[in-house]
C-alpha cells in the first residue's frame, strides 16, 4: 500500500476527474489524501479519500470568485483569463504550500499527484523532493513545437501561412507570459524554491509522469510529446443510481439536444437562452442543465419543447442525446464525445475557446467562436451538425479513441508505476 497526496484546484472541472483517480487508487488498496476546497468535502470522502481542506489558502466559491478575488469583477475573455491565473492559481501558492507542509509534518506521503494548475502541490513536491505526477484535467497546455500555443483557441495550422502564424505565436510566448512570469517567480521565492525561467506551460507539469485526460485526436495529433506523457481518455467516476426528474419520460422517442453551460460563468443568457430560442420550433426535446444543483428553473420563459434541471445524470442522459450544445467545459465535452455525440460549442472564457478549437479541428463539432452567441448563430451551428453526417462520424472516431485509452484504471496503474520508478 502506498500513500498518495492528491491535490485539485477547487473547481468542479478539476475536482471531479481527480476524484475519479482517487477512487481508482483507493480501490487498489492505497491510502489517499485529497487537498481541495471545503465545498468538495462530501464528494471527496465519497471517493474513499481522506479530505484535507484549504485552510491557510483562501477557501473560495467557484460560482462567486469575485467575492474572494475582487480584481475579477467585470472581467471576461483574455482579461478574465489573465487575472484568474494570477490571483486564483498563482497568488494562492504560498498559502497552499503552508497547508501541505503542515500535512506532511503530520504524516508524510509517498507521492504527490496534482492537477496541472495545483501549483502549490507541485511546488511542495519539488521542495520536499518527493515523487510527483501530474494529472492534466483540462486540455493539455504543455509547450509544443507544433501548432499555436495552447489556450489561444487557435486551431493547428495546416498550410504554410497558418504554420508560420503558429511559429510566430510560439515565439511570442515568453513576452506574453510577462504578467504571469513575475508572480510565478515571486511565489517560488516565497517558499524557498530556486529561480526558474520556465513558463506556466512547463512549470506545472511533472518531469516524471503526466497522465492526461483526453486523447491524441483532441491534442491535434502532435508528434513531439514526451515519453512520460500518457493520454487516458475520460477520467470519470462510475455513476450511482439517482432520482430522475419528473419529466424524464418525455425523452422517449424524441430527438434529444442537450444544452449545458458548465459550472463557471453560468449566466444562462449567454448560451442557454439563445439555444432554447434557436430550437423552439425544431422537432426536438431540449434538455438544459443550469450547472447548479437545485437550480431547476431559468430566469426567463422557456419554449414547450425544453426541460430544465440543475445537474443531470449523464450516465442516463448521454446515451439518449443526439447533439450537445455546450460552453466547452472539458469534462462535459469528453463525456459527450465518449458517447459519440457531435457538439456545437459556444466557448468564450478561460479554456473554453481552446476546447472549441480542438473539437472543431477533430471534425466532431462546430466552433461558434463566442461564449455569447446570438440565436441565429446557434441555429446555424445546430443546423450544420444536424444535417452533415461527417460531424457524427468524427465524434464516433474520437469517442472510440477516448474509450480505448483505459480511463481511471490506466491512470491508477501509471501512478503506481511512478512509485516503482522512485524506489
Amino acid at each position: 500500500m502506498a500513500r498518495f497526496l492528491l491535490s485539485a484546484m477547487p473547481f468542479t472541472g478539476h475536482v471531479n476527474p481527480m476524484r475519479a483517480v482517487a477512487a481508482a487508487l483507493t480501490a487498489r488498496g492505497h491510502s489517499v489524501r485529497f487537498y481541495t476546497g471545503s465545498a468538495f468535502r462530501a464528494a471527496v470522502e465519497a471517493s474513499g479519500a481522506a479530505f484535507i481542506p484549504w485552510t491557510s489558502a483562501p477557501d473560495f466559491d467557484e460560482n462567486d470568485l469575485a467575492a474572494t478575488f475582487p480584481r475579477l469583477v467585470g472581467k471576461k475573455g483574455f482579461r478574465q483569463l489573465l487575472t484568474n491565473v494570477v490571483d486564483v492559481f498563482i497568488e494562492t501558492i504560498p498559502a497552499q504550500v503552508d497547508d501541505l507542509l503542515a500535512e506532511w509534518d503530520r504524516e508524510p506521503w509517498d507521492a504527490v499527484v496534482s492537477d496541472e494548475l495545483s501549483l502549490g502541490a507541485s511546488f511542495t513536491a519539488q521542495k520536499l523532493d518527493t515523487a510527483w505526477g501530474t494529472v492534466a484535467v483540462v486540455p493539455l497546455n504543455l509547450a509544443s513545437s507544433q501548432g499555436a500555443p495552447s489556450t489561444t483557441g487557435i486551431s493547428r495550422g495546416t498550410n504554410p501561412i497558418t504554420k508560420t502564424r503558429d511559429a510566430l505565436l510560439r515565439a511570442l510566448v515568453p513576452a506574453l507570459s510577462g504578467p504571469i512570469t513575475g508572480p510565478l517567480r515571486r511565489a517560488r521565492a516565497a517558499i524557498g524554491l530556486p529561480y526558474s525561467n520556465l513558463t506556466l506551460d512547463r512549470m506545472g507539469f511533472s518531469p516524471q509522469l503526466i497522465v492526461a485526460s483526453g486523447s491524441p485526436m483532441l491534442d491535434y495529433d502532435r508528434t513531439d510529446r514526451p515519453e512520460h506523457l500518457h493520454f487516458v481518455g475520460e477520467l470519470a467516476l462510475q455513476s450511482k443510481p439517482t432520482t430522475l426528474p419528473p419529466w424524464w419520460g418525455d425523452l422517449d422517442g424524441r430527438t434529444v439536444v442537450h444544452v449545458a453551460q458548465g459550472t463557471q460563468n453560468i449566466d444562462p443568457t449567454d448560451l442557454i437562452g439563445p439555444a432554447v430560442e434557436a430550437l423552439a420550433e425544431e422537432d426536438v426535446l431540449v434538455v438544459v442543465a443550469t450547472g447548479i444543483a437545485g437550480r431547476d428553473e431559468l430566469p426567463f420563459p422557456i419554449p414547450a419543447n425544453a426541460r430544465v434541471g440543475g445537474f443531470l445524470p449523464y450516465a442516463e442522459l448521454l446515451p439518449r442525446t443526439d447533439i450537445m450544445i455546450t460552453n466547452g467545459g472539458w469534462g462535459g465535452t469528453l463525456a459527450a464525445l465518449g458517447h459519440g455525440i457531435p457538439l456545437v460549442i459556444g466557448g468564450g472564457d478561460l479554456d473554453k475557446p481552446e476546447v472549441a478549437a480542438r473539437v472543431a479541428w477533430s471534425g466532431a463539432g462546430v466552433n461558434l467562436r463566442t461564449g455569447t452567441p446570438s440565436t441565429a448563430q446557434v441555429a446555424r451551428g445546430y443546423s450544420r451538425v444536424a444535417s452533415d453526417a461527417s460531424y457524427r462520424d468524427a465524434a464516433a472516431r474520437v469517442g472510440e479513441q477516448l474509450r480505448s485509452l483505459g480511463g481511471t484504471s490506466r491512470a491508477a496503474e501509471l501512478l503506481e508505476g511512478l512509485l516503482v520508478k522512485a524506489l
